[in-house]
Order: structure tokens, then sequence, then C-alpha cells
């Protein structure tokens, strides 16, 4: 059991050699090869949906943790049958972008596609459970939401993300289909226009890191026929089009605020302004050739998709401490 490799792989996708990959445990190959540090995107999305369904004295603690495993099991699901698709298609050979940037279980050799296919099975089934267990509990209308996830779970690699619909996909995934998802399982199906907005108010910042990720492959992509949408739109509109959501986040959660759907506390997130400045001007310029002078070591080929990370992550962080704030102050009865 190596509790420091858990720890790595959830904050990066660590590079591993054979050798090194052959003394790890099962947790580790797993948080490795589903590359779970995104999973904290997952986990923000679902307990945004919580925290808005204690600030509404309505949170069901079982329902929620159920909610929180089935998703990042079924992220985790999404991401493994990517790299099997995407194999199995020949996408991946040739040091595609996805086996530049971590471990590739298939195409480095790590796993035989029957040891992938086993993971695969492992955390579906999980999800699936977790899922079951909602449906026995809450009814059908979350047999329909859990429909809709296994649709993007499957189809997500193969045809959507081919078609330049896998932005606006996980712009809806991450939005109403967790968030709103989660809220609507733990409050026993109660649902509002405002937990719809706040949803979208948090799902920007993983489109724009798939938006980032898509353009720093854009090259790639298109050689090898994979209609993303900075493919469809082009280098720059891409860039220009990421910008123009993480404006409109900030836009949308001050409109949240000041309509009295979230508390004040949500200004926070201005707080990542600076960060955003930043941002901006990285996105402002065409995404280099070249790892530019003081990008981190092993962080390369990542590069818009690495900074829309770090600036996503604080705006999350930022999200999450205000609306806990705002649950807080709400439940007291200060407003």
């Amino acid at each position: 059991m190596n509790v420091s490799m858990w720890g790595k792989a959830l904050k990066i996708i660590p590079r591993v050699s054979r050798e090194e990959w052959d003394t790890l445990d099962v947790v580790s190959r797993w948080l490795i090869i589903t590359r779970a540090a995104v999973f904290v995107m997952t986990a923000t999305s679902c307990a945004v949906g919580g925290l808005l369904a204690i600030r509404d004295a309505r949170f069901h603690f079982l329902y929620f943790l159920a909610c929180l495993l089935g998703l990042v099991f079924a992220h985790a699901t999404n991401n493994l049958l990517n790299d099997l698709i995407d194999h199995k298609k020949g996408m991946d050979r040739d040091n595609y972008y996805r086996a530049q940037y971590g471990p590739h279980p298939l195409e480095h050799g790590l796993l035989t596609p029957a040891a992938h296919a086993g993971y695969i099975a492992v955390s579906g089934i999980v999800a699936l459970a977790c899922g079951a267990y909602l449906v026995s509990e809450t009814g059908g209308a979350t047999l329909a939401l859990l429909c809709a996830g296994a649709f993007f779970v499957i189809f997500y690699t193969w045809p959507l993300k081919y078609m330049g619909l896998g932005e606006p996909s996980v712009l809806l995934v991450w939005g109403p289909l967790m968030t709103g998802g989660t809220y609507w399982v733990v409050t026993s199906g109660h649902m509002g226009w405002a937990v719809f907005f706040t949803s979208l108010a948090y799902a920007v910042g993983p489109t724009t890191v798939l938006f980032g990720k898509h353009t720093d492959k854009l090259g790639q992509d298109t050689e090898k026929g994979v209609r993303t949408l900075p493919v469809i739109l082009g280098e720059r509109r891409a860039r220009l089009s990421t910008i123009g959501l993480w404006i409109f986040q900030h836009v949308l959660v001050i409109l949240l605020v000041w309509s009295g759907a979230l508390g004040w506390p949500l200004l926070v997130v201005l707080g990542a302004l600076p960060k955003l400045v930043w941002a901006i001007r990285v996105y402002a310029k065409p995404r280099p050739d070249e790892p530019p002078e003081g990008i981190p070591e092993g962080v390369w080929p990542l590069f818009l998709s690495a900074v829309a990370f770090v600036y996503c992550r604080l705006f999350g962080i930022l999200f999450l401490a205000g609306l806990l704030v705002d649950v807080v102050l709400k439940r007291l009865g200060a407003y």
C-alpha cells in the first residue's frame, strides 16, 4: 500500500515507468490510470448540490454519499472507456497527445486489454450500484438521471467528442446533471431555477479545462479527424471563447447574488480575479509550439488546459467556501 502515491495521484497525473508500475498497489494503479487528479471537479459539482440542499434544509446524508461515490466512479469509468475506445480506434498511437501527458495503460503496455476491461467493469459496477440504490430509494426520476449519466459515460468519447459536442456535454453533465441531479436526489425530488443556474456557474470551469485541453491538441485532432469544438472554431476563436466563458462565470455569480438566489458570501469568487487576469493574458496569445520558459517540469504538453485547471481550481475553492458560509448564515437565520 503506497499512500504517498495515492496523494500524488490525486494532485497530478504521475508519470511512471514500467518498473515503478510493477511495484504499485491496485489503488495507486486505479488512481493513475483513471486520471484521478481531475476528480476534484466532479466532487465539487456534487458538493455544490449537497450544500444547496443543506441551505434549503432538505439534505439526506446517505443519498448524498451515494451520489458522490457514484459520480466519481462514473467519471473514472468514462476516463477508462476513453482510453480503451481511442486505443481500439488507433487514435492514441504514435505518441499522440494523450500518451504524452500521462501514463496510457494500453499504449504504454501497463495493462493488457483484458486487465483494462476489468478496471472498467469494477468502476462501472460501483457507479451502477450507487445509482441502483438511489433509484430504489427515490424513484423513477432518478432512473432517468442515471440513464442520462450512462449515456454520456458511454458515448462521450465517440461519437459526441468527434462531433464538437464534447464541450457542451461537459457543461451539461458537470452542471445540471451532476449538481442539479445531486440536489434532486438528496432533497427527494425538489428542484428550481436557482439550482439550475448555480450549477452552470460552477460547470463553466470544467468546460473551460476541456476547451483548453482540446485547444492544446488541436493540431493532432485535426490530423486524425477528431472534430472537437476548438477544431471547428479554430485556435484563436477557441481561446477567445474560453475567455468569454470565464467572464460569463463571474457575471452569472454576481447576477445570482443580486437576484437573491445566492447570498453575498458568494462574492468571494471575485478573489479569483487576479488569477483570471493571468489566465486571460495567457489565452490572449497563440499557444506556443514549444514549452515556454518557466513552465513546471512534467506539465508540457498540457499548457492551456493546465492554466485553465489552475484558475478553475481556485475559483472552485472560493465558490465552495462562499457557498459554505452562505449555508451557515442562512441556517443560523442571519438572512
